[in-house]
């Protein structure tokens, strides 16, 4: 495993729907700006991708949610991602409320994909490096 990445963001109004809380499709949203954010700060962004013509894909997304977030409030995204088994990674976050309470859990399965070929492939050096798995 990883060290735990922590990105740290503020509930505004457009993460809100009619009930006053973040919607559901928003907190999956939030969980992927915390993995581009963790990626991109480790030298695998998205000029890398276009350069190289092969990013990470998602293939499954399972989310458990635990308490809501409400506008404005401070929260905390952690992005752990696993060793990759052959094309595979999986990857663990949560989202915390300021007080340390877990809103959400989610756990990501996610494979390299290239761009040319449309095919999943093996993860290169540089991208366990920016996973920090090697």
């Amino acid at each position: 495993m990883s060290e735990v990445f922590i990105y740290e963001m503020t509930i505004k109004e457009h993460h809100l729907d009619s009930y006053g809380h973040v919607n559901n499709a928003t907190y999956v949203q939030i969980l992927e700006e915390a993995r581009w954010e963790s990626i991109t700060l480790n030298g695998y962004g998205y000029e890398k991708v276009q350069s190289t013509g092969i990013g990470p894909v998602i293939l499954e997304v399972s989310v458990k949610f635990r308490k809501e977030l409400k506008l404005r409030e401070k929260i905390q995204v952690t992005v752990q991602t696993g060793p990759m088994k052959g094309k595979i990674g999986t990857i663990h976050q949560s989202i915390l409320k300021s007080d340390g309470t877990v809103a959400l859990e989610g756990y990501v399965v996610y494979g390299m994909f290239d761009l040319k070929t449309r095919k999943l492939v093996e993860a290169s050096p540089e991208w366990l490096k920016a996973i920090q798995v090697i």
